[in-house]
């Protein structure tokens, strides 16, 4: 009864936000993990969000402990459960009811889903908003290739089945989308296959340019030999393939070092990867170290010879966008978006995924040639400063709130007839 009696004056509220060139209620809704108080990426990136309208996110926590608070936004974070499935369960069960209660509680007109799994949850809410009268805009976002990174996780039961659930999940979600969202021409494209009649906005995930182009304007002191990698350990991210290009050329380059920066979301293999290290002999040439905040993030990419991404499955690589933002080349996978900001031999290297042999060609050449691989980089550092902006952003997701409104007004004015 409530989602009904509020139906009229929340579209009301649509009308009179758009007439004033204000902003709407909007829910994010995905997977990702924050921390309290937020992290200074996520305080400039909801900061500048909130000039578009009141903002609420419902995402996770970093623990096992459920947490409300506001700072740019309302969030609502379920608990990190230790397995992926039980959090798809409890995103699946928890996130619906809470769409739900906001649009109760504090008339939350558009949802904006981080994938289409996400998406399946909202799709839900949105359903259950219908029946008493009130028409939510759902929009689906796509920030890599939903179709297979998924599957790209070792240790999935009855892959087949975890296909064929997962496959159907985001159809639900994509066909009852009002707008998607892709964040590159590949995925872009992906979309289009699911959904052709969908309308998509494209434009690039938030980067925390400051932090990088502070750290890339200072020149580097000396002719580093660090390659660096950035990013959560699991298979998609070819990890391995990068250490075994490195033990390819480790007795070619004596004071080389590899340093892995980033989370071990997947256990299993980042026990193997160690193994991997060790059988190669490379104890003392290669680190594992935790997550880094942005800014010193910034410094140690800075401070290396290159970046390497060497993903099997990407939607953009916003890491490769940080690297350049800090004037350093980098050499990633010919995957999905990647190839629209790397231009091979102009700021960075391109190999096919999983090619060591290339992989090591590449990592040979930025060793042996310093001075050009310097220049590299600062050309990579020009155009980081024109591919990403925050008003660029932002404009992005004035088009995707309008695009949303558009729906909302369209459906009422149908169901009025």
């Amino acid at each position: 009864m409530a989602l009904s009696l509020l139906h009229d004056s929340s579209l009301g509220c649509v009308a009179c936000a758009a007439d004033r060139g204000g902003g709407v209620r909007t829910a994010f809704l995905g997977g990702a993990r924050y921390g309290r108080p937020l992290d200074a990426t996520n305080q400039k990136k909801f900061l500048a969000l909130r000039s578009l309208g009141e903002l609420f996110v419902i995402g996770y926590s970093r623990d096992l402990r459920p947490r409300c608070f506001s700072e740019h936004a309302r969030f609502y974070l379920l608990p990190q459960l230790p397995l992926a499935v039980l959090r798809y369960l409890e995103m699946l069960v928890c996130a619906p009811l809470l769409v739900c209660w906001l649009i109760v509680r504090h008339r939350v007109q558009i949802v904006v889903a981080q994938s289409p799994y996400e998406g399946f949850a909202a799709a839900a809410a949105k359903k259950i908003a219908k029946s008493f009268g009130y028409r939510l805009a759902l929009v689906v976002e796509s920030h890599g290739d939903f179709e297979e990174s998924l599957l790209l996780q070792r240790g999935r039961a009855a892959p087949a089945v975890y296909r064929r659930l997962m496959r159907r999940a985001a159809r639900f979600s994509l066909q009852h989308a009002d707008l998607l969202r892709a964040v590159s021409a590949a995925t872009q494209r992906q979309l289009e296959k699911w959904s052709p009649a969908k309308s998509i906005v494209r434009f690039p995930a938030w980067t925390d340019m400051e932090v990088f182009l502070i750290a890339g304007a200072a020149e580097k002191e000396d002719f580093s030999q660090e390659i660096l990698y950035a990013g959560v350990l699991t298979p998609q991210k070819g990890v391995h393939h990068l250490i075994g290009a490195f033990a390819a050329i480790a007795a070619e380059f004596p004071e080389a070092r590899l340093t892995l920066v980033g989370r071990a979301q997947n256990e299993i293999y980042t026990a193997e990867l160690k193994r991997q290290v060790v059988v190669g002999g490379l104890s003392d040439r290669v680190c594992f170290a935790a997550p880094l905040p942005q800014a010193n993030l910034a410094v140690w990419m800075k401070n290396a010879a290159v970046l390497v991404l060497p993903s099997i499955s990407e939607g953009l690589g916003r890491v490769i966008i940080e690297a350049m933002a800090a004037a350093t080349p980098v050499i990633a996978s010919d995957v999905g978006g990647i190839p629209e900001i790397v231009k091979e031999g102009d700021n960075g290297f391109l190999v096919p995924p999983g090619d060591e042999r290339g992989l090591a060609e590449k990592l040979r050449w930025i060793l042996k040639n310093p001075h050009e691989a310097r220049r590299m980089g600062r050309r990579a550092r020009v155009f980081a400063q024109q591919f990403f902006s925050t008003e660029t952003y932002l404009e992005g997701y004035r088009r995707v709130f309008r695009g949303a409104q558009d729906s909302i007004r369209c459906g009422h004015a149908s169901s009025s007839l």
